[in-house]
């Protein structure tokens, strides 16, 4: 822990004698202390005190605040900081750590620039093992970030700390108050949401971490609070470049379904194969489908749009981001919602919101609309890319009008060719674009379609260009969705939701459908479109419900590698 240089010799609980200062975060500050009693050098948490509280409700957060810290100091793990003791002085609360000889992996990356691949995976495998033992105890963290994560020197120890807005498995927690605790940019947009949150917001967390540990920064800071929300819940999610050997893993943390989030497991599994081999394994293919992975199985769910399907040999097109379920309120409330949220939001951080106007009912979102309807499903393959595409839940329009600076455009994507992640190989398509496709697959035009398809015909991935049509993509996609029982049997689940694509307007389309026969099986596709240089782009990707994560990759990559010639 690096050192401010304040001192303070008072001793608390007559033992405890603060001595300097480490650091302060919003929970309070942390010092460097010696434990007179045992003669060790501890630091002690000193908890900031709400003076907005009357005695009552003071009481009452210090009393949850002892709880969560008791519940904390019962986990055991190399990488969980060590809580020796939880005291309580002139009313105000007080723990008492391990001292971490070193710094945080913030200031690591402030002073010496982003991680490499091996320490990011390295300093993942840590903090999932972290907390996976914390979870299995009923504990979320709630606050994953560079801040939160010391390194020790000499040996490198990854050390996951700062449990102050832990949550404690069936306890009111101290953030359930009305106000919001945490860090936006690495916050789950369930939290964001109002949802019930569980482990997987704290793998969200995970994603957005390595995510800054590879590049520097994170994918979802933003000049403004607004912002930074804006980007969690709505915006199209792009990885940085330095992630790709890493990408399976960080686009499965950064799934904004967190029923489709990868799991800590699976996520371990896969950063122990890239330590072993320097190649991050796909996600399993060839487990039995579950609620997690097929969108259709139990009551029918739907996901949240911002990505799109295509068309395929004989199979019909769609766009779409994510499936949103069924039983989450219609895109006007939940529109609403987020709505209510960001004006929250942005008056706890002392901004004026004057308005926040959010458009699109339905399925539909703000976007304009253009071109033709599509056609099939195409076929696709999972992969890594260097700055993928993450789904989005409905993604309506949201303007903030605020008296101070208004939330910043998201940029447009560089149209500079991106290379291709591990597993990947660039095709040059002489149909006049360029995208990475997974190793194996082969080209397979259709007319004005072309297919990239998996050596066993499971994953099709199709691109069609075409003029711009009436109405810009949304319309585009609702015009396909509308023909959707006539192109793809047992079409269902459809969802067209307005977003972005290197910055410009586009449409996805997510639905399933029974596949063209009963051998092949219930499918899945996910379609996008979007107009740029005169001309419409559909990129969809197509494949069994049991392979939605493996599609879900292959998608990403094939949008976010996708260059016109």
């Amino acid at each position: 822990m690096g050192t401010e240089g304040d001192e303070d010799r008072r001793v608390i609980a007559g033992r405890y004698r603060l001595r300097t200062r480490l650091g302060r975060g919003g929970m309070g500050v942390v010092w460097r202390a010696t434990d007179e009693l045992l003669g060790r050098s501890v630091a002690v948490k000193e908890l900031s005190q709400d003076a907005s509280l009357d005695d009552t409700d003071a009481r009452d957060r210090r009393d949850r605040t002892l709880r969560e810290a008791r519940a904390v100091a019962q986990l055991h793990h190399p990488h969980i900081i060590v809580v020796h003791d939880v005291v309580v002085e002139d009313e105000r609360p007080y723990i008492v750590m391990e001292l971490i000889d070193g710094g945080s992996l913030a200031d690591r990356i402030a002073e010496h620039g982003p991680v490499d691949v091996a320490e990011a995976a390295r300093i993942g495998l840590a903090l999932l093992g972290a907390l996976r033992a914390a979870h299995e105890a009923g504990v979320l963290h709630r606050d994953i970030k560079p801040a939160n994560v010391l390194i020790e020197s000499g040996t490198g120890r990854v050390v996951l700390t700062d449990f102050g807005i832990a949550q404690v498995a069936g306890a009111t927690t101290l953030t359930e108050t009305g106000s919001f605790v945490g860090s936006p940019e690495y916050t789950a947009p369930e939290r964001m949401s109002g949802e019930r949150t569980g482990p997987e917001s704290d793998l969200w967390s995970l994603g957005a971490l390595l995510c800054t540990a590879l590049s520097g920064r994170s994918p979802f800071r933003r000049d403004s609070l607004g912002g930074i929300l804006h980007a969690v819940v709505f915006d199209e999610i792009r990885t940085p470049a330095e992630a790709g050997p890493l990408l399976p893993v960080v686009r499965g943390l950064l799934e904004r379904d967190p029923q489709r989030r990868l799991g800590a497991e699976e996520a371990e599994r896969m950063l122990r194969a890239y330590r072993d081999t320097g190649r991050v394994p796909a996600a399993p293919a060839d487990r039995t489908p579950t609620q997690r992975d097929v969108p259709h199985a139990g009551p029918p769910r739907r996901r949240p749009p911002g990505e799109t399907a295509g068309a395929a040999p004989q199979e019909p097109s769609g766009p779409a981001d994510r499936p949103v379920p069924r039983d989450r309120p219609p895109r006007t409330k939940r529109g609403a919602l987020i709505a209510a949220l960001l004006v929250a939001a942005l008056a706890g951080a002392g901004l004026s919101a004057a308005a926040l106007l959010v458009h699109g009912g339905g399925d539909g979102g703000g976007t304009p609309a253009s071109s033709a309807p599509h056609g099939a499903t195409g076929s696709g393959t999972r992969g890594p890319t260097p700055a993928p595409t993450t789904s989005a839940t409905p993604h309506p329009t949201v303007t903030v009008t605020r008296t101070a600076a208004p939330a910043p455009p998201v940029s447009p994507a560089s149209h500079a060719r991106p290379g291709a992640p591990s597993g990947y190989r660039i095709a040059d398509d002489p149909a006049g674009f360029a995208l990475a496709v997974p190793d194996g697959f082969t080209r397979s035009p259709q007319g004005e379609r072309v297919f990239y398809l998996s050596p066993d015909g499971a994953f099709r991935l199709g691109v069609k260009v075409t003029a711009p049509g009436p109405g810009g993509p949304h319309a585009v996609m609702e015009r396909a969705a509308a023909e959707g029982t006539d192109t793809n049997p047992g079409y269902r689940d459809g969802v067209v939701t307005d977003t972005t694509h290197g910055g410009r307007p586009a449409a996805l389309w997510e639905f399933t459908w029974n596949g063209f026969s009963a051998a092949e099986g219930p499918r899945h596709t996910y379609d996008l479109c979007w107009e740029d240089g005169g001309r419409l782009y559909d990129v969809w990707v197509s494949a069994p419900v049991g392979k939605v994560r493996e599609a879900r990759e292959y998608f990403d990559v094939a949008v976010d590698t996708f260059t016109a010639s």
